[in-house]
């Protein structure tokens, strides 16, 4: 888990505009996501992990393999989510109340970090792009 502690800066992204426009995002939300440039961090702690984001805010999701919880994804929108780490491949899964889930797969490879995310219905792959910094 070499990636465990390391802090990865986005660099790019692929069909992230369409991600959006299909769940539903705000115009004026969806442009800030796409012109930000968030960095990420995995820490462990035993069986503890901390998922944080840091953007215009710093956002940290505290999580245990495989145990389900309520995270708070954007103002009155609760999913309830589940981490599964394997290797290299970080996957949270978010469980909305209209029925759809988005997934998104953290894949790390050396000091690279991609981002894989889909959702129910979607047909397609939103993909980010980031860099150890």
């Amino acid at each position: 888990m070499a990636y465990v502690g390391k802090t990865y800066k986005f660099q790019k992204d692929e069909n992230f505009r369409e991600f959006l426009s299909y769940v539903g995002v705000p115009a004026d939300k969806a442009e800030f996501l796409l012109t930000s440039k968030p960095s990420q961090k995995l820490e462990k702690d035993g069986d503890n992990y901390t998922l944080t984001t840091i953007d215009a805010a710093t956002k940290e999701i505290k999580f245990k393999e495989g145990v389900e919880f309520e995270e708070n994804v954007a103002p009155e929108i609760v999913a309830k989510t589940t981490f599964t780490v394997s290797g290299n491949v970080v996957t949270q899964v978010q469980k909305f109340q209209d029925g759809r889930s988005i997934t998104l797969k953290r894949e790390y490879s050396g000091d690279q970090l991609v981002v894989d995310i889909t959702v129910t219905g979607w047909d397609n792959v939103a993909r980010r792009y980031y860099s150890a910094v």
